[in-house]
C-alpha cells in the first residue's frame, strides 16, 4: 500500500500563507508600511489604483537592502527582527515573522527597488507567484520601493471574492490611519488614483489626530497619563458630549502597535459610568507601554490581538486611569488667590443720606392666582364666600352608567387592507374606535382577535417605504437652511459622501465641499424639520460605512432606513383617533406590513381563543 503523506511545494505552501496574511489589498499596504518604519524611514507614500486591485506601492525612505538581503527577504521565514525563540518575548519591531513578503509574493506580482546609503546602485527585482523573473543593478535613491500589481492573478476565486473599489479602498485607509496615527513623528501620504487623499507632516499625537479627524475632535479631547509597574498610559479620551452610537473612533496601541480588545474598551466605558447614554460610546486614543516579556503578540497572523499577563489588574488601571482624568476635567474652575496677598475689601455704608433706617419693600400677590387658568383671573380675596362655587351643582349620588354607547362613533378604516402575511387577518371596515396603550401601542380589533401595532415601528416602516420610493424616483424635494451648518467629516466618511451623493441629492439632501475635509449643509429633505440634520448625516454615512457588500448598490435601503428611524414619531407620543387609523391604512398598504427594515416585528395578534383562556376557571 502507498504511502499518503507528502511535503507540501513550497508555492503551494506560500499560497496557504498568504491566506492568514494577505486576506486584500488592505493586509498588504499594513504589512509593507510597518516594513518601511521598521526600516528607520522617516517619509512614507502609499500609492494605490483601483482599490489596491491593480497597483499597491509603498516608497519610503528607509535604510534599504542590499542585493543578497533583497533576494532573500522574499523568502519564508527569512527575518532581520529575531534570531531566536527567546527574542519573541522582547519584541520592539513591527514585523518579525518573515511571512509578508513571501506570502505577497505568492499571490502577486511584485517589483521591488532598493538601495542602501553605502551603495553606488540600488536592485530591481521582479517576481511573480514566488518565482524570479528578473533581477538586476540600478540607479535608485536611498530606501525601498515595493510595486504589488494585480493582487490574486493566480488564484482568480481569491480575486473574485474581493469587494467593490469603494470597499477596499475605505479598508486601506483604515489600516493607513491605524499605522500613521501611531507613528507621529514619520511623514505619511496617500494617493489613489493619481489623487492625494491624506498628507501628514511629522507632528505630535495630539495634532496627528486633529489631521487625520478633522479640527472639530480637538476640542473633545481630554489628557491622559499615568505611569505604574505594570503599565504606562497616556493618549487622549473623548469628553462626554462626543458620545456617538456609532462610529466612535477607539483606538489601542500597545508598544506602538494597533490592538483590538473588547476587554480593555469595558473597562474605558466603565469609567464613564451614567455620565453618556447607554449604547452609546465614546472615542479614545490610549497608548499603552507595557514590559514586552509580559505580553504575546504571536497569537493572530495579523498581530492586532494581543494576550496579556496581568489582564485583570490592566482593566483596573485603566478604569482607574481614564475616571481620573475625566474628574480634572469635570472640576469647577476655581481661583487661586494668596490670602496673604488677598487685599482687604472696606465695608460701605449704605445708609441714605438723610439718615432714615432701610427697610425691605414689601411685596402684595394674590395667592389664588393661577397662572394656568384659561379664565381671566379676579384680583381679589377669594377665601370669603367659597360655598358659592358650588351653587347649582347636584350633590347627590348617581350610579356610573356603563352601557354601550348609544350612536357608535364614526371611526372606520377607509377600505378593506390585505395583508402579505396570511396569518395575518384583514382589519374589519366597522369596529370599535381603536385605542392607543401606554403611547406606544396601537390596539385594532381583528376578525380573529385583537391586533397590537408597535406605533413606532409601523411609522418606521411606512417612512422607509415612503423615502426609498422618491429615491427610485428621483424627485425628493429639498428645503433651503436659512443658515447653513459647517459638517467636518473624517477621510473614510467623506469617500463615503462622495459615493452616495447622487442618492443624497435624490432625497432632497444640498450639500457642497468647503475642502479639508469640512462640507456645508445647506438644503435638507422636506418633511424632517425638527430634526438635527447633521446628525442624520452622520447617521447615514456610518450606515453606508458598515455596508459590508456593494456600498452604493444597497445605499438607498441604508439611507432610507436611517431617514426612517430619526424622523418616526417616538414612544410614548398620544396619537388622535384620526391619527391612529391613518398609521394603521398606511402601514397595510406597505409591502411588509409585519418588520421593520431591520427585522424587528410591528404587529401581533392575540387571538381569541388566547384571550379567552385567561378568563376560563
Amino acid at each position: 500500500m502507498k504511502d499518503v503523506i507528502h511535503l507540501l511545494p513550497d508555492s503551494v505552501a506560500n499560497q496557504i500563507a498568504a491566506g492568514e496574511v494577505v486576506q486584500r489589498p488592505a493586509s498588504v499596504v499594513k504589512e509593507l508600511v510597518e516594513n518601511a518604519i521598521d526600516a528607520g524611514a522617516t517619509k512614507v507614500q502609499v500609492v494605490v489604483t483601483d482599490g489596491g486591485r491593480t497597483l499597491v506601492q509603498v516608497i519610503d525612505n528607509g535604510k534599504g537592502m542590499s542585493e543578497t538581503d533583497a533576494r532573500l527577504a522574499f523568502e519564508r521565514h527569512a527575518t532581520s527582527k529575531i534570531a531566536s525563540a527567546d527574542d519573541l518575548f522582547a519584541l520592539s519591531t513591527m514585523g518579525f515573522r518573515g511571512e509578508a513578503l513571501a506570502s505577497i509574493v505568492a499571490v502577486a506580482q511584485v517589483e521591488l527597488t532598493t538601495r542602501r546609503a553605502d551603495d553606488e546602485l540600488g536592485t530591481c527585482i521582479v517576481m511573480g507567484g514566488s518565482k524570479l523573473e528578473s533581477q538586476e543593478p540600478v540607479s535608485a535613491p536611498v530606501g525601498s520601493n515595493f510595486k504589488v500589481k494585480n493582487l490574486f492573478f493566480n488564484i482568480p476565486a481569491r480575486r473574485k471574492f474581493l469587494k467593490s473599489v469603494q470597499t477596499e479602498l475605505n479598508n486601506i485607509v483604515t489600516e493607513f490611519e491605524r499605522v500613521a496615527l501611531i507613528n507621529c513623528d514619520i511623514e505619511f501620504s496617500l494617493s489613489h488614483n493619481g489623487n492625494e487623499m491624506i498628507s501628514l507632516p511629522s507632528s505630535s499625537f495630539r495634532q496627528r489626530i486633529v489631521n487625520l479627524f478633522g479640527k472639530k475632535i480637538n476640542s473633545h479631547l481630554i489628557d491622559v497619563a499615568v505611569e505604574s509597574t505594570l503599565i504606562n498610559i497616556k493618549g487622549f479620551v473623548g469628553t462626554p458630549e462626543s458620545a456617538r452610537k456609532k462610529g466612535a473612533l477607539q483606538y489601542f496601541f500597545v508598544n506602538g502597535r494597533y490592538m483590538r480588545n473588547p476587554y480593555f474598551a469595558k473597562a474605558v466605558a466603565e469609567a464613564y459610568g451614567e455620565i453618556i447614554p447607554q449604547g452609546e460610546q465614546v472615542p479614545f486614543f490610549l497608548c499603552l507601554d507595557v514590559d514586552p516579556s509580559r505580553i504575546d503578540v504571536n497569537i493572530h497572523p495579523t498581530k492586532t490581538e494581543i494576550k496579556f499577563e496581568d489582564e485583570s489588574n490592566l482593566w483596573k488601571i485603566i478604569s482607574a486611569t481614564v475616571k481620573e482624568s475625566l474628574g480634572r476635567f469635570n472640576a469647577a474652575p476655581s481661583l487661586d488667590f494668596d490670602d496673604d496677598a488677598m487685599p482687604e475689601i472696606p465695608v460701605m455704608d449704605f445708609t441714605p443720606s438723610g439718615g432714615a433706617p432701610v427697610s425691605a419693600p414689601k411685596v402684595s400677590y394674590n395667592p389664588s392666582y393661577n397662572p394656568f387658568s384659561k379664565y381671566k383671573p379676579e384680583y381679589r380675596d377669594s377665601s370669603d364666600n367659597w360655598e358659592a362655587l358650588y351653587a347649582g351643582f347636584d350633590t347627590t349620588t348617581k350610579p356610573l352608567d356603563l352601557s354601550p354607547f348609544e350612536d357608535e362613533p364614526d371611526f372606520t378604516v377607509n377600505e378593506p387592507v390585505v395583508v402579505a402575511d396570511n396569518s395575518l387577518q384583514v382589519v374589519e371596515s366597522d369596529f370599535v374606535p381603536m385605542s392607543q396603550y401606554k403611547g406606544q401601542y396601537i390596539l385594532v380589533p381583528v376578525k380573529s382577535g385583537l391586533m397590537w401595532v408597535h406605533q413606532r415601528r409601523a411609522h418606521i416602516r411606512v417612512l422607509f417605504e415612503k423615502y426609498r420610493k422618491q429615491m427610485n424616483e428621483r424627485h425628493g424635494a429639498s428645503q433651503g437652511l436659512l443658515f447653513p451648518e459647517r459638517v467636518e467629516l473624517t477621510i473614510n466618511e467623506a469617500m463615503v459622501l462622495e459615493s452616495i451623493s447622487e442618492e443624497l441629492v435624490s432625497l432632497g439632501f444640498d450639500i457642497s465641499s468647503l475642502g479639508s475635509g469640512t462640507f456645508a449643509l445647506n438644503g435638507i429633505p422636506v418633511g424632517i424639520e425638527g430634526l438635527q440634520p447633521t446628525k442624520l448625516l452622520s447617521d447615514i454615512l456610518h450606515g453606508a460605512m458598515e455596508q459590508t457588500g456593494d456600498v452604493k448598490g444597497a445605499v438607498s435601503d441604508r439611507i432610507a432606513a436611517a431617514m426612517a428611524k430619526d424622523v418616526a414619531i417616538v414612544s410614548g407620543q398620544i396619537l388622535s383617533q384620526e391619527e391612529m387609523v391613518a398609521l394603521v391604512n398606511d402601514l397595510f398598504g406597505t409591502s411588509m406590513p409585519s418588520h421593520t427594515p431591520d427585522g424587528k416585528p410591528v404587529i401581533h395578534i392575540m387571538n381569541d381563543a388566547e384571550i379567552d383562556r385567561n378568563f376560563t376557571k
